[in-house]
C-alpha cells in the first residue's frame, strides 16, 4: 500500500512514518500544503493522510482542490480541532474521513484499512445536477446561475437529494437524514414544496410511492 503523509510536525511525522512502515505501508512524506497537493496530483497512492494546519495551504484547501480536479484518492484528515463544525467542514470539502489529535495508532490503522477497502468514487466539493449548484462549504445554492437563499433545513434536504442524484430518495430517508427527532413524515412534503417554489417545480420530481429525485 502506498500512502502519502502530509504532516509538518516533525515528531508526529517520524512516529507515523515509522509505525506505518512497520505495518507494511510504503510512505512518502511531505511537510507543506503545496507539496502535498503536487504529490497527490502526480503520485499513485492508495490513501492520503493530510494534516489540516499546514504551511502554504491548509489541508482543507488541498482536499478541495483535488476534488475540484476530479481526483478521488481517499483522504483522511488529521486535526487538533475536534469541534463538530470542524469535522463537518472537512467532510464537506471532500475528505473521506476525519481523525482528531491525539489519536490511537490502532484506530488510525483501522480507519486506513476501511478507506483502502472502499472503491474510490466521486466526492465532489460542489454538488451539481439538473441546473442546480450547491456548495456545502460556503452554504450557497445557485439555480441556473442565480443564487437562491434557502433556510437551513431546505438546504439539507436539497443537499441530500443532490448527493443521491440521479437516484430516488425515500421520504423516510430524508426524514432520518435531516430531522434528528421523530416527526410527522408530512414535514418532508412541506419542505419539498418550499424548495419547488424557490427553485422551480420542475427541479424536484416525485416518484409516486417511492420518494423524490432531482430532475435530469
Amino acid at each position: 500500500m502506498r500512502l502519502l503523509l502530509v504532516e509538518d510536525e516533525p515528531g508526529m511525522a517520524r512516529a507515523l512514518v515509522r509505525g506505518l512502515g512497520a505495518e507494511g505501508y510504503v510512505v512518502d512524506h511531505v511537510v507543506d500544503g503545496p507539496a502535498g497537493l503536487e504529490a497527490a496530483r502526480f503520485g499513485t497512492y492508495d490513501v492520503v493522510v493530510l494534516d489540516v494546519m499546514l504551511p502554504g495551504a491548509s489541508g482543507y484547501t488541498v482536499v478541495r482542490t483535488l476534488r475540484e480536479e476530479q481526483n478521488w484518492v481517499p483522504v483522511l484528515l488529521l486535526s487538533a480541532k475536534d469541534g463538530e463544525y470542524d469535522v463537518a467542514d472537512g467532510l464537506d470539502y471532500g475528505a473521506d474521513d476525519y481523525l482528531t489529535k491525539p489519536f490511537s495508532f490502532v484506530v488510525l490503522l483501522a480507519r486506513l484499512r476501511s478507506l483502502v477497502r472502499r472503491k474510490p468514487g466521486p466526492r465532489p466539493a460542489v454538488l451539481e445536477a439538473g441546473g442546480l449548484r450547491l456548495d456545502p462549504a460556503t452554504h450557497r445554492v445557485h439555480s441556473d446561475g442565480v443564487e437562491v437563499d434557502l433556510a437551513p433545513r431546505e438546504f439539507l434536504v436539497l443537499e441530500h437529494l443532490l448527493r443521491s442524484a440521479p437516484a430516488v430518495v425515500a421520504k423516510n430517508t430524508l426524514l432520518d437524514a435531516v430531522w434528528d427527532d421523530a416527526e410527522d413524515p408530512n414535514i418532508v412534503e412541506v419542505y419539498v414544496g418550499t424548495l419547488r417554489r424557490k427553485l422551480g417545480r420542475e427541479r424536484i420530481q416525485t416518484v409516486r410511492g417511492v420518494g423524490y429525485r432531482i430532475a435530469p
